[in-house]
């Protein structure tokens, strides 16, 4: 999974990636529409005639296949175009729409970057160097993997990719906001969002990154945050309330955990003493606690309800800020972690179905895509889903493949036929939306930043493709609307 922390990565194009890219650059008959569309599922309203948009329309510079739009999106199915990527609903199936409005599935890499994985223990990124070596001109590797990424049937630059490339592909873009606001991905620290100056922080954030490409059409939407921590997870067996009701009493979200828990307790300090075996006078006296909480049904059920509350002030004022500025694009929302062994709360879910346009989950350690969990997704926030990263990974590419999520198999012709398999498994779904591979090029044999070692990507360190896994790539994205449309 790829996890930016700023400052990892050296060089000033990755710079430039994470900031600069935020805020600029980077996307002959009509087919009958579907009288069953439906445009209330979609916050993205057409706003412009079809005369408007083909003669003021930016387009990418990338050449998509016959058969697809100048965006990537399907012929055989056209909606009324509205200038920007929407949702919609077209005969029970859900489908994101193109600006010209064809319906557009999500085909999508992460990571398209020619400055690959900084390495501390080689002092450099091995990948940039084999990309220098090999091309002498970053130009030469944009032309080559504009043309790779066509060939294979790509039509989307995911996150923390090469701001070159979004002049060529539809993309989105991730705003960081809880990350620039204090939280730590690899510790998976929350910051205190319930803080006074939260709101008018978000709002500068969104200005600064959003409010530039209000009208680019290029852009699909916004991730908010990468794999927020809302509770229990791979970084800390801890609630979000255990972790809040240890800060300093005059802490904003110290009081809204003490608010909580006279909350669930109505009132009753007996009660609450009762299950803490503690001797409180008033629940203003817990303020001033910091030590840990029972797993009693009542401290269970606060402990859904901070995380219910934490959400809302999350979501509530990012969508806001949003869409002061962009009433556009679509919300894509924190690209949740969910493995086997990581389900984010249900209440978070629920929250997040209020105010993003798509449910982004980064989905690993599962040989196929989990259906009944997807459906319970599904189901409590009425939201399409995409899944923003997975992968799988062999032994045969020769990297150690000890660190990093995913499963691994021994061959890339293995590699090859379990990604069909979830993909297929995925697109079938009348919810999904797109897919994001995790990601362009392998680890560092040596361990990136945080250790991560593996066999991720399309192509290896030296930049040389995975035939097995772009031959497949190839020939399932060609027929993936129609796998979903007849799913």
């Amino acid at each position: 999974m790829e996890k930016v922390i700023h400052g990892k990565i050296i060089g000033i194009t990755m710079i430039l990636a994470l900031f600069l890219g935020c805020i600029g650059g980077p996307q002959p008959n009509i087919e009958k529409t579907s009288p069953t569309s439906t445009l209330e599922n979609s916050q993205v309203q057409p706003t412009s005639t079809t005369s408007q948009i083909r003669e003021e329309i930016i387009k990418p510079k990338a050449k998509f296949p016959e058969g697809y739009s100048d965006f990537g999106g399907w012929k055989e199915i056209r909606l009324e175009p509205s200038g920007y990527f929407r949702v919609e609903v077209v005969d029970g199936k859900y489908w994101l729409v193109d600006p010209e409005g064809y319906v557009f599935l999500s085909k999508g890499v992460n990571a398209v970057n020619y400055l690959g994985d900084h390495s501390p223990k080689l002092g450099y990124a091995p990948y940039y160097v084999n990309v220098l070596r090999k091309y002498g001109d970053i130009n030469l590797w944009i032309n080559t993997t504009v043309s790779r990424m066509v060939e294979w049937g790509f039509n989307t630059v995911g996150a923390w990719s090469s701001p070159e490339l979004y002049e060529y592909f539809p993309h989105t873009v991730l705003l960081d906001i809880a990350a620039k606001y204090g939280f730590n991905w690899e510790k998976g620290t929350m910051p205190d969002i319930f803080k006074d100056d939260f709101e008018e922080y978000v709002r500068k954030v969104v200005y600064f990154n959003v409010e530039p490409l209000k009208n680019n059409p290029m852009v699909i939407g916004f991730f908010t945050d990468n794999e927020l921590r809302w509770g229990p997870d791979w970084r800390s067996s801890n609630h979000l309330l255990d972790d809040f009701m240890t800060l300093p009493s005059d802490a904003p979200g110290k009081k809204v955990a003490v608010e909580v828990l006279k909350d669930v307790f109505g009132g009753n300090i007996s009660k609450l003493n009762m299950e803490l075996k503690t001797n409180f006078t008033s629940f203003d006296e817990l303020l001033n606690y910091t030590g840990k909480l029972p797993s009693t049904a009542l401290f269970n059920e606060a402990r859904k309800e901070f995380v219910r509350r934490y959400a809302e002030r999350y979501f509530s004022v990012v969508t806001k800020a949003i869409r002061e500025v962009d009433q556009n694009h679509l919300i894509l929302g924190v690209r949740f972690a969910v493995s086997p062994f990581i389900r984010p709360p249900d209440e978070v879910f629920e929250v997040a179905g209020k105010y993003v346009d798509v449910i982004c989950i980064n989905l690993y350690n599962f040989p196929v895509a989990p259906k009944e969990y997807l459906d319970h997704i599904h189901e409590i926030t009425g939201r399409p889903i995409m899944i923003t990263e997975f992968s799988f990974r062999a032994m045969d590419s020769g990297l150690p493949n000890t660190k990093g999520a995913g499963i691994t198999v021994e061959t890339q012709k293995e590699r090859a036929e379990y990604t069909r398999r979830f993909i297929e498994s995925f697109i079938k779904l009348p919810y999904a939306v797109g897919y994001h591979w995790f990601k362009w090029s392998d680890q560092p044999k040596e361990g990136r930043w945080d250790g991560e070692n593996s066999n991720y990507g399309l192509v290896n360190i030296e930049d040389e493709p995975y035939e097995e896994m772009v031959q497949m790539f190839t020939s399932l994205n060609r027929d993936l609307e129609k796998i979903h449309k007849e799913g």
